[in-house]
Formats: structure tokens, sequence, C-alpha cells
């Protein structure tokens, strides 16, 4: 608000899935903010990216966000993608999203955050039968112990169910109809009032945000792209757009004219070095998704599989690890194509290589 009153500009930033990327809470949470001060010329970025979950999100808030400027405020939501896209333990849950949030305060020591727990039908049941859902209740935890403001849209969609003043129809469903979206928006501009009512007194100045010890001192905070073309090729890998229109399976529009280090056949193996404490690929997982053998520094080989259940029918973006909980240095990783495979093929498309 300081910024947004003092300055006459503001940089808000929103983060997560399709419920990010869709018009539908995003673009009317910004025009709750150009009317709260209609004197600010906001920049507005949209970060969102259908199916993807918090851990992509702490992989990409680096280049998707933050190299675009300082950020005065953050939306971020990832609980139904890390349920129904990532099927996540808790421990990953935390591990993006405490990613996500210590890395923007690293950034962006004066930057707000706001956390949006969105709903789908396995956590709207366990709100209706009295639990806290697996990912709201990790997210939860990151943001208490770094002091976000969050907006509990599952929760109350949960109690104006079982009250008989919603249905699920009304609301939307997963991806929220417009009354849904509405509803979101509304709690949101609640909480600007509740923050906001009194006059902004006249010695009032910027602070950083405190930085607590990190839940896991294994987040993503350090969470990072790397291009693939840094990747050292041993046999069977090219780097290039791929031929989209002779592969079966939906495509969405945004992933199709990326080059992207791909290998079809079992046995193409490369290897990449990288520093931290964990390495990712940041992938379109398609009906041909295959498997790799993946060493880190000459250790013993682990089967990593590529293909989601989303998989079947389209080219799925998703982020899978392939080597975690590595001691803070050097690394190299090793990742060779299998000859097993539960798909179609043997095909891996890597966008982007991650790193913490």
């Amino acid at each position: 608000r300081l910024t947004f009153e003092r300055t006459g500009k503001g940089t808000v930033a929103f983060l997560g899935g399709s419920i990010t990327e869709m018009e539908g809470y995003r673009p009317r949470v910004c025009a709750v903010l150009q009317k709260r001060f209609p004197k600010t010329s906001f920049t507005f970025i949209n970060a969102g990216i259908s199916s993807t979950c918090s851990s992509t999100g702490a992989f990409r808030l680096g280049s998707d966000v933050l190299a675009k400027g300082p950020v005065d405020l953050l939306f971020v939501e990832f609980a139904v993608n890390d349920d129904q896209d990532g099927h996540f333990a808790r421990s990953e849950c935390v591990r993006g999203m405490e990613g996500v949030v210590r890395h923007l305060r690293q950034a962006c020591p004066n930057a707000d955050a706001v956390m949006t727990f969105f709903v789908n039908e396995a956590i709207l049941k366990s709100f209706q039968e009295g639990r806290v859902p697996l990912t709201v209740e990790a997210h939860m935890a990151v943001a208490e112990r770094y002091g976000v403001s969050t907006i509990n849209l599952a929760k109350e969609v949960a109690e104006e169910m079982t009250a008989g003043t919603l249905t699920w129809e009304k609301y939307g469903g997963v991806h929220p109809a417009p009354f849904g979206n509405d509803l979101c928006a509304q709690m949101i501009d609640q909480l600007f009032t509740r923050a906001w009512s009194a006059p902004l007194p006249s010695a009032a100045a910027l602070k950083p945000q405190a930085l607590p010890s990190p839940l896991d001192p294994l987040c993503y905070a350090a969470g990072r792209f790397v291009d693939p073309a840094e990747a050292k090729i041993k046999q069977g890998w090219t780097l290039g757009v791929p031929e989209w229109q002779k592969l079966p399976g939906d495509k969405r529009d945004r992933f199709t004219s990326l080059p992207m280090l791909c290998a079809t056949e079992a046995g193409a193996e490369l290897t990449l070095d990288f520093e931290g404490t964990a390495v990712g690929a940041y992938v379109v997982a398609g009906p041909d998704a295959g498997m790799a053998e993946v060493g880190i520094d000459g250790g013993p080989a682990s089967r990593v599989n590529f293909y989601h259940a989303y998989s079947k029918g389209l080219h799925y973006p998703r982020t899978v690890m392939l080597g975690t909980d590595l001691k803070p240095g050097h690394h190299t990783l090793t990742l060779r194509v299998a000859a097993e495979t539960e798909s179609a093929g043997h095909a891996l498309r890597i966008m982007q290589f991650a790193a913490n």
C-alpha cells in the first residue's frame, strides 16, 4: 500500500496453475486494486501455467516473475495442483511453497504475499469431513512461518455448501465459474479492507519482511532453471523444436514453439553439471513419455518415470525431480533413456533443467 500510494506505481504478480492462468480471480483482483488505487499505474504479471505445481513454481519464479523487476505484491495458489497434479507428500508441498515464499523474501525483502487455497472435490470432501486437506495444511504451515496472508476459499466453499447456501455447480467446480471467482475476489478485497482501513501514517516506512529459519532447509528457495544447452550429450539427444504435427496427443500452444532437448530411443545419454541440493527436469510428457535411468556423481542409477496419468492424451507439463537431498555443492547428473517404458514410446522432451 505504501508503495502504491506514494510512488504511484506498483508491480503485482500472480503465480499458480490453470486457476491463475485463466481469466478468473486474477483479473478481478487486478480490478479491485485499480479501483482502490485509481492514481497508481500497475504492472500485472500473469505467471500462471496450467497443470503446474508448487515445485515448478519455485523453479520458475526467477525467470517468470523476478526477472521482470522488483515485485510489490505476489498472489500464489498451488493447493489444487499439488493435490491432483503433483500427488505430493507433505514434504514436497512444503519444499515448493516455502521455496516460492523464501525466494521472494530474499529477492524482494519488502514484498507482501497472499496465498489462496482453491478447491477441488478431494479438498472439498476433506473440509466437509472436518479435516484440513494435506496440501492446504502444508501451505498454511509455510504461511504461518513467514507471516503470509491466506485466503481459505476452499474452507469457505465447504462451509457454505454444508449450510446449503451454495452448490458445487454454482461455485463452478475446480475452475470456478464467474460466481466462484467473484467470491474469491471479494474475500481478497475484504482482506485489503482489514489491512488498509486506517489512514496511512505519515511516518510509515518500508521495512523488510521477516526471514525466519526455514521449515525445511532443503526447500527450493534457490530454485532456478538451467538451460538444457548446458548438458553434455553422449548420444541420442537433439536440441530443437519437436515436430509436433507428427506426434499424437493434444498440445498446448504455449509450448509448441519452444526448443527442447529431445530423445526418443532407449540408450540416449547425457550429463549435466550443476550446483545445489536438488536437480530435476521441466518437461512435456505425452503419450510416448518414457523412463530414465538417473545417477548422481557416479552413484547407483535409479529409475524415474516421466509418464503421468494425464499424459495419455496430452503433452503434459511437469517437473520431474531426478535427485534431491544432496549435499550442497557441485554435482553431475547422468540421465539415460531406459529400455523399459509404460507408455507408447521412450520420449523425453526437456524444456529446462531445474536446480536448487
